[in-house]
Order: C-alpha cells, then sequence, then structure tokens
C-alpha cells in the first residue's frame, strides 16, 4: 500500500465509531450539491494538485491489507490443543530420558529414541496441515481485490485521462462509464449519455436482475438495493453510458465495508463441534493422567527413596537416581498409553473418505472439520437466487389474444432453465402456430439483444437473462411449417435455430433502447418484401397505453375496447401476484417517416432516433399481441429437500437480496411457507429486522423465515444471532455480498457454478451444482460420518483405558515393567489405526434424516459408555499383566503346555519383589529360547527380570493387539449384539482387521524389528494362551450391551441410537 493508503488505514480505524456521521449521502442530494460537496466541474474535473492533496487525505483506492499472522504465530497455535500440549512433553521427557540412558552406557538406545522421534514426527505433520488450513483463510480477502476495477476513463484538468490506474481515484473524480466496465469506487451519477443505464450488482446485492440506475434522488435511508442513483465497486455496467462523481473509495465503498466483515469474521471463527468435545477430552485426560502418574509415582517411592526412623524422626535417606529415573520412565509410559496418538490421523482419514463420499454428490468440501460440524446443523440460512431458484430466467406463462375481442388464450411453459429443450409448453395447438402466436415469436426473437450459449453441461445466457429467457420461449414455440424449411443443418447457431430464421427474414435497421421512462424497447426492420414495421416488448400497462389494436388468432386487427384492456390488465395483476415479471409485446406496421429509411445517419428519420424523448411517439399506435410472465423459477428437487430438513429437525430461513413479493412467493411454492399461510410474522425486510425490537424471539420461531431485502451486515447479525443462541448454522450464498456471513456461519456452502471466487474462498464447502437440495443430502453424510466417528473414537479410547491400568496394575504390584513405551505407540498408531478407520465405512442408518440433530453439546461419550470402557480397561489390564505373571510363575494354562521353551519358574513374592534378586541366596535362572535366539543368565541371574523379561513382554504386547483387535467388533455397534449385527456387515473391517495382526505378526517375525521393538518370536501354544486369554472381551461387552439394551430410556438420545437401528 502507498504511502497515502497507509494514512489512510490509520484514519479508517481511528474514526470507526464515528464513520456513519461523516459519511456523505450522495444519493439524497441533487447533482449540483454532490459537485459543490466534493468541489469539483464535471466538464474540467479535479486539478492535478488538488488530486494529490486528496490523496494525502484519503489514500489510495485499494481495499485494505490486513497483516497476515506470521508462520511462527501460527505454528504456535498448533501446540494450543490439550492433547498436543501433552504429547509434547511425553516426547520431550523420552528423548531427555533416551539422551540420560546413552550417555551411561545403557541398552537399547535405538527403541528408547525411535518413541520420542515418532511423536516429534506425529506433531510436526500436524502442525504443518494446521498452517496449511489457516493460512488458506486468507485467500477470500486476495479474492475480493481481484474484482476490483484495474482501470478507470478520468476528466482531470479539463483533459480525459484513458486507462487511468483505478488505484489512483480520489474521492471527487469525474469518471466515464461505458457498456462493459467494471465500475471502480462508489460513485454518484451526474449525467446520463444513453437514454438508459443498467448495471449487474447482483454479485453485491443479491438482486436477480440488472439494476437500471438514474439520476435523480432518492430518500436518504435508503437500502442499497433502492440507491438507484449511485453505482458501486466491483460491480459491471451492462448497458449504457454514463458519467459519475466518486463518492467513496478503498475501504469506505461497499465491497471494502465486506471486505472488513470478512476479516471480522475470520477472527471469530470457533472450532467445531467435534474439536470442543476433544479439547474437553484432553482437559480431562490431563486431569486423569496427572493424578495416575503421581499414584504410581507414591506407590513406588519406597523402590528409590528409604530411609531409617532415629527417635521418632527420619533420618540416613537413602536416593537412587538409577531406580528414580526407571519409575520416572514408567510415568511417561503411562502418559504415552493414555493418549490416544493415532486419533488425530484417524480422525482425518475417516474425515477426508467423507468428503469423497460428499464429492460424488455434488458437494465439495474445502475444509475437513466442517463434514462433522454439518451432522449437527440446525439452521440452514439459504440466499434464494441460485440455490433455491435456478438462477435462469425462464418464461412460465404465455398469454396470446383469443379468436375474438375480448378472449384470451393461456399456455403453461415448462422448464426452469435456459436449456431449449428443457420442457415444452403445455396446450399447444395441434396444427402449429397461428398467426397471433407467430408475431409473438417474431417479437420476441428479433426485439432482443440476447443470446443462449452452451457452456459444458449447461446453457448459459449472453446478455440480460430476460431477454434470454424469450430466445428460449422461441426454441420452444419451434417454427410455422412454412419457415420449417429455412432452417439448415448447417446452421450456424443451431441451439438457436428458430430465433436465427426470424432474424434471417429481417433486417435490423435501427434499436429504440429502453428507458425508465416509457419501459419498453423497440426495433424498426425491413422485411423482405421491403416494408418498415416497428416490433416492441416492454412493461405490459405502458404498452396498453400505447397501444389502439389487437391482433387476434387469425393475424386481423380490431380496436383494443375498455373490455379487452381490462380482461388483459386482470391477468397481469393475477401474474404479478404470482411473482412473474411480465412483458407485452406489440408492433406497428405504418411507419411513415421511416419508410425510405435504412441506416443512413443522413436521412431526416435518423435525427428522431437520436433523441430518446422522441421513441414513445414513435411506439404510439400500437397493435397489442400478447404476454408472457418470467421468473427465476424454483429449482424441481427443492420442495422435496425442504420437506427432508422438516423431517429431519433442521429450520429453513430463506436470505436474500429480492424483492419481498417475489422471494414470498418462491418461498411458498417451495414449501418454507403453506400456500395460504400468514406470514405476516415470519416475513420481514433485513431492515425490519433490524428494527425488530426482539429479535432472538423472531428468530426462536419454529418453522421457516423470509428476509428480503437482506445487505450483507444483515446476514452477519442473523448468523451472529443464530450462533450465540446455541444454534450450528449453516449459510449459504454466491455472492460477494454473501462472503461475511459464509466466513461467520458454522458452514459456509458457497455456489461452484454462479459463485463469485470470494465467496468460495469464504466457504467451508462449495455445490459443483448449485443445488440446494445437495446441502440436504451432505447433512446426513455428514451426521453418518459423525455417527461413524464416535464408534472408533470409542473404540480408541477404551483401548487407551485398557493400557493405562496395565502400567498401572503393573506399578501397582511391583513387577518388572510389561511393555514398553514404543510398543504402546506402536499399538497406538499402527495396529489401532486400520479397524478405528474401517469404523468409519459402518453402513449408513436408513433412517438418519428423519431424526432430529444431535446437540452439539452432546457427550461423545456418556456415563454408562465410560463405565463399560472402565470396565472392559480393567479387564485388558488384568490380561496383559495376567499373562506377564503366567509365563513366570505357571508352566501350564488352561492345560496349554507353556515349558517348551525352558524358561525357569518363579514364585510371585519373588516377582513382585525383583528388586531384590540380588540379596536372595542360591538363586539361579534356567537359559530359554526364544525362536533361534537362546537368553543365558549364568552371568547375572538377576537379569531375569529384566532382558529375560522380554518373553513375557512379547506375550503382554500379543494379548493387547488381539483384545483391541475383538474390541473393534465390540464398536462395530453401541449396544447392538454381534449375533444382530455380525462382523461381516463391514467387510472392510475383517480386512483392517487381517492388516494389524499381518503388522503385528511383520515386527514378531523380522528380527530387525523385534530388535527394535524389544520382542521375540511366539509359539504355537503361546499364541493360543494370547487368544484364549483375548476372546473374553467379547464376552464382557456382550453382557454389558445386554444390560444397556434392558436398560435403555432416557440415557440415550436419538442422535445415540442411530447403530443401533442398523443392527435391527
Amino acid at each position: 500500500m502507498g504511502r497515502g493508503g497507509e494514512n489512510y488505514g490509520k484514519r479508517e480505524n481511528a474514526g470507526a465509531a464515528s464513520f456513519k456521521q461523516e459519511t456523505f449521502p450522495a444519493w439524497a442530494r441533487d447533482v449540483k450539491q454532490c459537485e459543490e460537496k466534493y468541489q469539483v466541474n464535471r466538464e474540467l474535473g479535479l486539478s492535478s494538485a488538488e488530486v494529490e492533496k486528496r490523496r494525502q487525505i484519503y489514500g489510495l483506492n485499494e481495499l485494505l491489507k490486513h497483516k497476515p499472522t506470521s508462520i511462527f504465530q501460527l505454528l504456535l497455535e498448533q501446540f494450543n490443543d490439550t492433547l498436543v500440549r501433552i504429547l509434547l512433553a511425553a516426547a520431550i521427557i523420552s528423548f531427555v530420558l533416551a539422551w540420560y540412558d546413552g550417555e551411561e552406557g545403557g541398552e537399547k538406545e535405538i527403541t528408547a529414541f525411535v518413541e520420542p522421534l515418532v511423536i516429534f514426527l506425529i506433531l510436526i505433520v500436524n502442525a504443518f496441515v494446521g498452517i496449511w488450513q489457516e493460512s488458506s483463510a486468507e485467500k477470500a480477502l486476495e479474492a475480493l481485490k481481484e474484482i476490483q476495477s484495474e482501470h478507470a476513463d478520468v476528466i482531470r484538468d479539463g483533459k480525459k485521462v484513458s486507462s487511468l490506474p483505478a488505484k489512483e481515484l480520489v474521492p471527487g473524480d469525474i469518471v466515464e462509464l461505458r457498456v462493459g466496465d467494471k465500475v471502480p469506487a462508489d460513485m454518484r451519477v451526474l449525467n446520463m449519455i444513453s437514454s438508459t443505464v443498467r448495471v449487474e450488482q447482483g454479485s453485491l446485492t443479491g438482486e436477480s436482475e440488472a439494476v437500471s440506475k438514474t439520476v435523480k434522488v432518492v430518500p436518504e435511508n435508503s437500502d442499497i438495493q433502492g440507491k438507484k442513483c449511485m453505482v458501486f465497486a466491483g460491480t459491471t455496467m451492462v448497458n449504457g453510458n454514463c458519467i459519475c462523481l466518486v463518492t467513496e473509495i478503498g475501504m469506505n465503498t461497499e465491497i471494502g465495508k465486506v471486505h472488513s466483515q470478512i476479516h471480522e469474521a475470520s477472527q471469530s471463527d470457533t472450532d467445531t463441534p467435534l474439536k470442543k468435545k476433544l479439547n474437553e477430552f484432553g482437559e480431562v485426560l490431563t486431569m486423569i493422567i496427572g493424578m495416575i502418574c503421581i499414584l504410581v509415582w507414591l506407590i513406588n517411592v519406597k523402590y528409590f527413596l528409604s530411609w531409617e526412623y532415629v527417635d521418632g524422626w527420619p533420618t540416613n535417606f537413602k536416593f537412587s537416581f538409577e531406580k528414580c529415573t526407571y519409575y520416572f520412565e514408567i510415568a511417561v509410559a503411562l502418559a504415552v498409553a493414555a493418549i490416544p496418538e493415532g486419533l488425530p490421523a484417524v480422525i482425518t482419514t475417516c474425515l477426508a473418505l467423507g468428503t469423497r463420499k460428499m464429492a460424488q454428490k455434488n458437494a465439495l468440501v474445502r475444509k475437513l472439520p466442517s463434514v462433522e460440524t454439518l451432522g449437527c446443523t440446525t439452521v440452514i440460512c439459504s440466499d434464494k437466487t441460485g440455490t433455491l431458484t435456478t438462477n435462469q430466467m425462464a418464461v412460465s406463462k404465455l398469454v396470446a389474444i383469443g379468436s375474438r375481442s375480448g378472449t384470451l388464450r393461456s399456455f403453461d411453459v415448462e422448464g426452469t432453465t435456459y436449456d431449449p429443450f428443457d420442457g415444452k409448453i403445455l396446450g399447444w395447438p395441434v396444427d402449429g402456430m397461428d398467426s397471433n402466436l407467430e408475431m409473438i415469436a417474431k417479437i420476441s426473437a428479433v426485439c432482443n439483444d440476447a443470446g443462449v450459449e452452451q457452456s459444458g453441461r449447461h446453457y448459459v445466457a449472453i446478455g440480460m437473462p430476460t431477454e434470454a429467457a424469450l430466445k428460449v420461449l422461441v426454441e420452444k414455440m419451434e417454427l410455422p411449417e412454412k419457415y420449417a424449411s429455412s432452417s439448415a443443418p448447417g446452421d450456424p447457431q443451431p441451439i438457436q435455430g428458430c430465433c436465427h430464421v426470424w432474424n434471417k427474414m429481417v433486417q435490423r435497421i435501427a434499436t429504440l433502447e429502453f428507458d425508465r421512462d416509457r419501459k419498453s424497447m423497440g426495433v424498426i426492420i425491413n422485411s423482405s418484401s421491403g416494408n418498415k414495421s416497428l416490433l416492441v416488448k416492454g412493461a405490459v400497462e405502458n404498452l396498453l397505453e400505447r397501444s389502439s389494436f389487437i391482433q387476434l388468432l387469425d393475424g386481423s386487427t380490431v380496436e383494443l375496447d375498455k373490455y379487452s384492456k381490462d380482461l388483459i390488465l386482470q391477468v397481469l395483476r393475477e401474474m404479478s401476484t404470482d411473482a412473474l415479471r411480465c412483458l407485452g409485446f406489440a408492433y406497428k406496421e405504418e411507419l411513415p417517416e421511416f419508410a425510405t429509411y435504412n441506416g443512413d445517419e443522413d436521412h431526416p428519420a435518423h435525427q428522431l432516433l437520436l433523441n430518446p424523448s422522441n421513441y414513445s411517439s414513435i411506439e404510439s399506435n400500437l397493435i397489442f399481441v400478447g404476454l408472457v410472465g418470467l421468473r427465476d423459477p424454483p429449482r424441481k428437487e427443492v420442495r422435496q429437500a425442504i420437506e427432508d430438513c422438516k423431517a429431519a429437525g433442521i429450520r429453513v430461513m430463506v436470505i436474500t437480496g429480492d424483492n419481498k413479493n417475489t422471494a414470498e412467493a418462491i418461498c411458498r411454492e417451495i414449501g418454507v411457507f403453506g400456500y395460504r399461510e400468514d406470514i405476516t410474522s415470519r416475513s420481514l425486510t433485513g431492515k425490519e429486522f433490524m428494527d425488530h425490537p426482539d429479535q432472538r424471539n423472531h428468530l426462536r420461531q419454529n418453522g421457516g423465515l423470509l428476509f428480503s431485502r437482506a445487505e450483507p451486515r444483515h446476514k452477519q447479525e442473523i448468523v451472529r444471532l443464530l450462533k450465540q443462541d446455541g444454534e450450528v448454522v449453516a449459510m449459504t450464498g454466491d455472492g460477494v455480498n454473501d462472503a461475511p456471513a459464509l466466513k461467520l456461519a458454522d458452514i459456509g456452502v458457497a455456489m461452484g457454478i454462479t459463485g463469485t471466487e470470494v465467496a468460495k474462498e469464504a466457504s467451508d464447502m462449495v455445490l459443483a451444482d448449485d443445488n440446494f437440495s445437495t446441502i440436504v443430502a451432505a447433512v446426513g453424510e455428514g451426521r453418518s460420518i459423525y455417527d461413524n466417528m464416535k464408534a472408533f473414537i470409542r473404540y480408541m479410547i477404551s483401548s487407551n483405558i485398557g493400557e493405562v491400568a496395565s502400567i498401572f496394575l503393573t506399578a501397582a504390584l511391583g513387577i518388572p515393567e510389561g511393555m514398553i513405551p514404543v510398543q504402546l505407540l506402536w499399538v497406538n498408531l499402527v495396529t489401532d489405526g486400520p479397524p478405528a478407520t474401517a469404523l468409519g465405512f459402518n453402513p449408513q442408518d436408513t433412517d438418519i434424516m428423519k431424526k432430529p440433530p444431535r446437540r452439539s453439546n452432546d457427550s461423545l461419550i456418556t456415563a454408562w459408555i465410560l463405565f463399560r470402557y472402565l470396565v472392559i480397561g480393567s479387564y485388558v489390564g488384568l490380561a496383559t499383566v495376567g499373562v506377564f505373571i503366567i509365563w513366570y510363575t505357571h508352566n501350564t494354562f488352561m492345560g496349554i503346555d507353556l515349558s517348551g521353551d525352558g524358561h525357569s519358574l518363579v514364585t510371585y513374592s519373588q516377582l513382585s519383589n525383583w528388586d531384590k534378586c540380588p540379596s536372595w541366596v542360591n538363586f539361579t535362572a534356567s537359559p530359554f529360547t526364544a525362536g533361534p535366539q537362546v537368553f543365558n543368565f549364568d552371568t547375572n541371574p538377576c537379569d531375569y527380570f529384566r532382558s529375560g523379561k522380554i518373553k513375557a513382554s512379547t506375550l503382554s504386547l500379543s494379548v493387547l493387539v488381539s483384545i483391541e483387535m475383538f474390541n473393534s467388533l465390540n464398536a462395530l455397534s453401541e449396544d447392538g449384539s454381534l449375533l444382530t449385527m455380525p462382523p461381516w456387515v463391514n467387510p472392510w473391517l475383517l480386512l483392517a482387521m487381517s492388516i494389524s495382526f499381518g503388522l503385528h505378526f511383520l515386527i514378531l517375525y523380522v528380527p530387525f524389528l523385534a530388535q527394535v521393538f524389544g520382542i521375540v518370536p511366539l509359539s504355537l501354544n503361546e499364541w493360543l494362551m494370547v487368544l484364549a486369554v483375548a476372546f473374553p472381551v467379547i464376552l464382557i461387552d456382550e453382557v454389558l450391551k445386554c444390560i444397556g439394551r434392558c436398560t435403555t430410556g432416557p440415557r440415550y438420545s436419538p442422535a445415540t441410537k442411530s447403530i443401533k437401528h442398523k443392527a435391527e
């Protein structure tokens, strides 16, 4: 930004509070007052000195560049997560201990370093993903800058400066705008060079049609759509030529306000419901880990700190640093066991799989967490234009004159797009078009500057949407039989073949441009016979006022009497009530002034055309032929989608920039409101809502709501209030004006076809087909994904409870450490990963969209579920520690012979007091085999409890892996038995279990990996014991599930029963 821009940025921030008081309402002041206020003459423009002076005050005409968050700051933000901080602490401590062991010449240095390095690797990947997601948020602001104009034609020092860089404009500059120009700043229209000026500002205001501009003042309290004498930065000129005065630049423009709102909304990004729950879980986990670590420390303090009592006071303290470090390592192992390290990776994988499923349904997810948030959406705030409707004008009714005066014929026209083959005209004459219908087709095709093109699979309008819709109508009307031969296969425009034939039969020699006073457009044509005639289309009331005759079905003309006129006006009122935009058609055959005119500028008639005030007199004594009703029609699928939302307990609110009557008619048609429902309290304009005395209660009404003529700040306020009320809000939009609300909503949904880049970048999800029903399908998919995520989160947490129980029991009983941290890390990251991911493929519940949305504060784990997993966890602890003790103390277990390796048996007392081994008299330990290895303890028998525990440790690890595989089967259903929901309902889970067992065999039977993980191969009998100890976990959970089913009631909310319904 230039120096002036910096000054301006400071000025804006300082004066934010008084911004409204400083604004000059140029739209409410006449042209002379505006020139006086900005001290400029439209003929001369500003002087160079004055421009420089104003630039020092106002800065450059560009959007403020907010200082981006530094990479270092983003990196620090990634460690705000509780689980991540616990992991980081565990990794640092593990690394220090590994380093210390290496310095002291300890064994298994590789094993010790693997654990901290793997944890660091997880944290680094997690941080990079987070930074990438955070930085992408800034792209919405960059996309906004791209829609700004780059150049402008300006008058300065009495001279015209062409293509001046738009950023150099200052308030008071005089700018000329032409068709196709992008408006460079907010400006007051001073003078209209052409008879009419139209601007496409739908991306900023949400209006479905281009807006006609004027130089006349409007009320000071007008909303943005009502400021007809203003043109706004970033909008596009589609018709006409005018001179304008720059009133606001940079951040003070309407698009600048949107920029500020996007930035403000991006600052208030909130965590997704799942992230909140995981953070809460992390905080509870931190507390539990801390308590258990302290407890383990206290239980084992006697092993590294001893003292004697002399005269009742403790003296002669003896401290063993080596044993203190050993039990500190156990505490670290406990932390590693308690943290589900694989959970972030599994959640990311599941969400990524969910995005693929959604992409198949035309919902492209830009931010992974939004998949889960969709599942608890309670309110969908939808734009009307382009989302609920097609954003393609279409003729829905055609009214022609009957066979005699005072009769009309009405035809319903099918189709909702610009596709000429989309639908037909109902009740069309079997014997083809009559003369009256031919004239309607001719006027629609010739008095028309638009076109239709095919773009990929879609048809798009070139020019005014209303005129493009008329071209599509002509194609549906087809050609009269007498002209059918004129349409050849080699037609240059096969999509508009009929229109091309009509245009080929005549020659357009003059155009009477549309203007706001007469509200019509006319063309003078030269037919093949050499006769001149005038074809006119425009507002029906205005054409009737200037018409003297009507054309009947057979082509004859009769005088337009009062009865016929009243009948046409009555039909017009009925069509307008249905929110149809009506256009009338008329023609004139006798044009004496233009009898010899052929477009020559020297012809006397040409002077008549140069003055638009003559157009009304030229378009007089017309012959009225009929009218059509056009609209932006609702999509066919939307009505059913609205019904699905109601069944799913999701409220639909329509927020549009369009006018109230049109929006209400569409809302009744798609089912947001009933056809005869009183919607006085449900339909407000944005301004009425902002003035409402009780906004919150208005938003809390059951059923649908409508907000029309809504500005960006209205949309933001509605979303903000809904979020404050605890609603989870999905907001749809396609325009620049929607971007701030998209950013603020829990789920921002942008349109893929009609959406601006600004809206897409501000969104969480993009609809490839711009269809509202796609959102509803995505919500169903989000609910299913959440149910499945709940299943694997419960599975992983229950597994971790088992690991904590195992380490705690080891410490409490005083036996040697059963499993080392790197083994637990392997189980958490690798062995548990595939089954947890496979649980994400659980089949979707058939009635998932017939249940109310889950509350965002619903617990992931209920008290009953926690109790169940504490029971399961306790069994895991008993099983892993038990198998360790059995190997040391027994030769057989349940008839399985364990003496094959030749290991020595010890008593339980010896095992629990193994640290006192050096004081035992005549203690010996026999060598034993493990695969090809032989472990000998001749030099130091006490090593039998250190290096000799490798076989018992392997048995403990194998039991843990096996139990967790069986436990994944338990997680298929929250409380459904495996008898009713067998494992093969999710074949991916069986494959995942095979992969996990395969990975476990890999580290067992590949010597290098076995050395890294401190384990040895097991024999067949040892595997039989492992399975015998592991299998009961299924039986225990089946009993607990049975109790849960018998007592199901208030404990379960509908959302938590979804998997059970699948099973049943």
